[in-house]
């Protein structure tokens, strides 16, 4: 189920799309500073809450491999960013 709303509660691809659109228009260039300003920290709020889904998602994965294995040995998940990132 997906969860959504303000802060925390906010799911990742809620969280993702916003980002998204923050950075659009920030890319712009048309907002006065002030405004800038805050959607930055907006955006960085946002980028923080994606990158706690991304963790937690990247341990049920490691948790579930280890389930299918039969193992207590962990295999940490790399996930590699490209320049879209």
């Amino acid at each position: 189920m997906r969860k959504r709303g303000r802060g925390q509660d906010v799911c990742f691809e809620d969280a993702l799309d916003k980002l998204e659109s923050i950075v659009k228009e920030l890319e712009k260039g048309e907002l006065p500073l002030e405004d800038a300003l805050g959607r930055f920290a907006e955006g960085v709020g946002l980028s923080q809450i994606c990158l706690a889904r991304l963790s937690a998602a990247e341990q049920a994965v490691d948790k579930i491999i280890r389930e299918e294995k039969g193992q207590v040995n962990e295999y940490p998940l790399k996930i590699q960013e490209d320049e879209k990132c």
